[in-house]
């Protein structure tokens, strides 16, 4: 099992906490980003990077994960792609995607672009804390306990 993220806009604090992991359980994690990132000399860890353009990350995740594998995302249309795809998800707030949550989230999204689209101003999600962090890390935690980490 691999662990991918979607590190464009992953959050430092969490790329550390994976990068902890990964060292520690011997995990192989991979960041995928459309710009250069910083990853610490690990056997365990590397990066890619791809060109730039909608999706490009999403859809370089997608195709090299492998059943089993999870990924870290925000993005709920990529988070489908991996769970059809046998694989798991987890957002950097720690909320792990099944089935039932993707389809809420998916029609959540869909309903706030709908929104938007519509001049409505419907802000974001305030940015994660401490709380969110340790969701996350709880999370992973128990993906990495199940899975061989």
């Amino acid at each position: 099992m691999a662990i991918w993220v979607d590190a464009d806009a992953c959050p430092g604090d969490i790329k550390t906490v994976l990068f902890k992991a990964a060292d520690r359980t011997g995990t192989p994690l991979t960041l995928v980003a459309n710009h250069r990132l910083s990853v610490p000399p690990s056997r365990h860890i590397r990066f890619v990077q791809v060109a730039s353009g909608f999706d490009v990350a999403d859809h370089a995740i997608v195709t090299r994960m492998e059943a089993g594998d999870l990924v870290i995302t925000g993005d709920i249309p990529l988070a489908a792609e991996v769970l059809e795809k046998d694989g798991h998800a987890i957002s950097p707030r720690g909320e792990a995607f099944d089935a039932e949550t993707i389809r809420q989230r998916l029609g959540m999204r869909d309903m706030m672009e709908e929104l938007r689209s519509a001049g409505v101003q419907t802000g974001g999600p305030a940015a994660p804390g401490p709380k969110e962090r340790q969701a996350f890390a709880n999370a992973l935690d128990r993906w990495l306990a199940r899975h061989g980490g």
